[in-house]
């Protein structure tokens, strides 16, 4: 039996602005700006004061996951203006010294396993990343960009024709945090 509605309520802060366009959710905050298109979900949304009303009547069960999907992807935009998201990411290796740099819109991961060619993993949107000794830190306000961008790097040094377990050389995701360090 499905229900009657599934619905979600956004308590926005004091210090965060929100503003509603249609399904277009704009979120202002002492970080910066984030704006986020949900036009293509069958849900309807409303603001009302100091929060935000996500619903959908007679969902089925994609409609009732989307309504929770969405409060989900305007809380971490709320988290990301107010404060911002931290990755950090340990630099490890056992065989040949690995070493990481920032050029230009990429992260190059030379000398991984004592190959010739640096490994390149594409930082995205506007995510801001430092080396700094044997870490790697990814900050940004939009949670999506910091983690597809860890995750990015991550990848980039996969292991591959060799095994796993002996050559556990690499970058890994070792803390996620709210907030970004100066």
């Amino acid at each position: 039996m499905r229900a009657i509605e599934a619905s979600r309520i956004v308590q926005i802060p004091d210090d965060v602005e929100l503003t509603l366009e249609g399904k277009r959710v704009t979120v202002k905050g002492s970080k910066g700006i984030l704006s986020r298109d949900f036009s293509y979900a069958s849900i309807s949304m409303e603001l009302q004061g100091k929060s935000l009303r996500i619903w959908a009547n007679w969902p089925r069960k994609k409609e009732s996951a989307l309504v929770g999907t969405i409060y989900a992807h305007i809380n971490n935009m709320i988290t990301g203006v107010k404060n911002g998201f931290t990755y950090k990411l340990k630099i490890v290796f056992s065989h040949f010294p690995i070493s990481v740099k920032v050029q230009d819109g990429m992260v190059l991961i030379e000398n991984f396993t004592g190959e010739r060619n640096p490994r390149k993993a594409k930082i995205v949107g506007n995510a801001k990343v430092k080396v700094s000794g044997d870490e790697v830190v990814v900050q940004g306000i939009n949670l999506e960009e910091v983690s597809q961008t860890a995750a990015n790097i991550e990848q980039a040094t996969k292991v591959r024709r060799k095994d796993p377990r002996v050559f556990l050389d690499g970058l890994y995701l070792y803390e996620k945090s709210e907030g970004m360090e100066a």
